[in-house]
Order: C-alpha cells, then structure tokens, then sequence
C-alpha cells in the first residue's frame, strides 16, 4: 500500500519542529510509513487540489491535517472524488481508498494510531513491538545493528527516535516471531550494554525514580548550567518525594563555595567546568548525610564560551554514591556536546538521569 501525508498550514507560522513528526512516529510505531510528504499553504488553493488529486490517483492512503475551519471545504471536495462521505471520527473510506482527516489546531495525536490501526485492519497483519530505550549511545552502532536485525528477519521494521542523546529504539515486527526477535533484542542490548536503561518504552527519568523506590534511596543535585533541570525531570513525577531529597541551582561561584563547599583553590587552578569542581559539588551534597546518590553538573552551555578558553559545551556531570552506610565513591564524567544553548543543556539533563541510573545499578547491593 502507498501512503501520503499532506499537511496544510499557515504559510507564516514557524515552529521548532515539523507539524507532523507526531503523525508519522505513530505510523511509524505501527509499521506504516509514508511514501510522500506534502506541506502547502492553506491559503493557496491551486496547490491544495493538486494535492488531494495526487492522493485520489496515486495513494491507497492518505492523511489530511488542516486548520479546523477547512473541514467543510475539504469534505465538500473529498467526498464525491471518493465517492464516500467522512464518518464520526474523520475517517472515509470507499472500500479501497482511505482518508483520514486530522485538525492541528484541536485534534489528539490518538488519532493517529486510530488511524494507523485502520490501515493494518485493510492488511490483516497483527504486529507487535519491542523496544531498546538507550542514553548517549553512538548512532552508527545502532544502525549497524539495525541492518544487522533486518537481514535477520525480513519483516522487521526498525525506527530509531533520539531525542537529546535518549534513544528509543522501536522493533516493529508480524505476531509470532518471539524466537528471532529475541535474538535480536539480545543483539541490540549486548552491544549496547553500556548505554541500555530499559527494554520497554519508558523515559530514563521514570526508570531512574523506580530504581530510586525500588532500593529506598534518596537523592540530591547540585546544578550549575542545567538550572535544575534535573532535579525537575524527578519531581514531574508523581510520587517524588519519596525518592527525591533537594536540588541546590549553584550557578555562581561564590554559591558553590557557600552551598557546596566547593575550594576557592580548585576554582582558581581547574575552573568552575573541571572534574574536580563537578566532584567536589556533589560531595558537598552528600556529607550533608541525608542522600544516597548525589548528582552535580557544571559546563558551558553558550552560546559564547566563559572567559576561559574552555570551548561551549563542554561539561562535567559528577555522581557520588553510597551503599548503606558504604561511601562507594565520586566519578566525573566528561563531554563535549554540539548544539545550542537549549541541546546542550537538555541533553546533559539526559546524562545526568542516566549517570545516576547506571551508578546505582553498578554500586547499590541492597
């Protein structure tokens, strides 16, 4: 079957991401995809009936997303091309051609999957879906072993999501191919062992706050660039303050030394963005005594670098860990994140959940 998406949009309106990633990641988690994708002016109405004409003659499916006030419009034009009228939910079909209509300014990104699963029910193939869900792992390893699976099982469709260094990786494949898909499961998570928080679709931050419940620990952060966000990523969830003791913003120096009792001497010969400063913030966290894992970031998130010649995105996230009444240790990691101010910054935030994450996996016995 051939698909197409067209999208009808104001012409002046910008926006960070395109209109329609979230129809085409439900389609995509659905194993359906989209031979062509069209985005018209909803002003220009030569350039719109060329495109529902193209629909008409050439896809079996189409999805139309619009502004609300050309529905009528459009079904008036879309019904007697088909042949067949739009029922309740915005879907028409004539026994062979379908079209799925979709409202950006009121429509829920359900529909989607409604949508999706009417195009498998017209191919009678029951699928299932496993997922990989990694942090920081190299992209080319991932697609290696994608085309490694495919070459496995034929059928398989493999969607790759990253969303600032957080990986969703997606196996969609037909019912009944638990024994190779296994296999591959395997595959992907062995070779990626040391980037892996999960095997189902969940956010490094829900996986983190489980293990955190899970072990009965409490944990603390020291932010400098990611103002917060970290600690914001646990608390969004409900049920935090369970696991979640407080976050300290020690944006400046003077707050770190303070806060933190971080050296003026390790300021002035390593920097604010050093290791030591990253360790010495987090330790400042735990002999507080009233935390099990500490977590402290400091870097440079643009987008001009500090007075040093330390490059922008530079940044060192640090993890200080306790098992009982055990002192296991303080480690500093360091990267070099490209992007803008807002990349760099979220994508650390992604680091540091995972950091925490792994740390208490490796060092917490109880």
């Amino acid at each position: 079957m051939r698909n197409c998406l067209v999208v009808l949009k104001n012409k002046k309106m910008c926006s960070e991401e395109a209109e329609y990633l979230s129809c085409t990641r439900a389609f995509a988690s659905a194993g359906v995809y989209f031979d062509k994708i069209a985005v018209v002016a909803f002003d220009s109405s030569r350039d719109i009936i060329f495109q529902l004409k193209d629909c008409h003659a050439n896809y079996d499916n189409s999805v139309i997303m619009c502004p609300r006030t050309m529905d009528t419009t459009l079904k008036d034009y879309l019904q007697p091309l088909y042949g067949a009228s739009f029922d309740g939910s915005g879907i028409l079909d004539n026994g062979n051609l379908s079209v799925f209509m979709y409202f950006t300014d009121g429509g829920n990104a359900s529909d989607f999957e409604r949508f999706a699963e009417h195009i498998n029910s017209k191919l009678q193939t029951p699928f299932e879906r496993s997922y990989i869900k990694a942090v920081g792992a190299p992209r080319e390893d991932i697609i290696r072993i994608a085309d490694e699976a495919k070459s496995m099982n034929p059928s398989l469709e493999c969607n790759v999501f990253e969303r600032y260094g957080d990986y969703t990786i997606e196996l969609v494949y037909p019912r009944g191919q638990t024994k190779v898909m296994s296999e591959i499961v395997r595959k992907f998570v062995s070779t990626l062992d040391d980037y892996v928080y999960a095997l189902e679709n969940t956010s490094i931050a829900e996986q983190l706050f489980q293990l955190l419940k899970l072990r009965k620990l409490k944990m603390s952060c020291a932010e400098s660039f990611t103002g917060g966000g970290v600690g914001r990523r646990i608390v969004e969830i409900p049920g935090a303050s369970e696991v979640y003791y407080e976050g300290l913003n020690t944006y400046s120096n003077e707050s770190k030394k303070e806060r933190l009792g971080v050296k003026e001497s390790t300021l002035q010969t390593e920097g604010a963005v050093s290791a030591e400063t990253a360790k010495q913030m987090a330790n400042g966290l735990m002999w507080r005594g009233h935390c099990n894992i500490a977590v402290s970031t400091t870097g440079i998130a643009g987008p001009k670098s500090d007075n040093t010649s330390k490059p922008v995105g530079l940044c060192y996230i640090a993890v200080a860990v306790k098992d009982g009444l055990t002192f296991k240790g303080t480690t500093a990691y360091k990267y070099n994140i490209s992007g803008d101010r807002k990349t760099i910054t979220e994508t650390a935030i992604n680091y540091a959940l995972f950091l925490a994450y792994r740390s208490i996996k490796q060092n917490v016995t109880q």
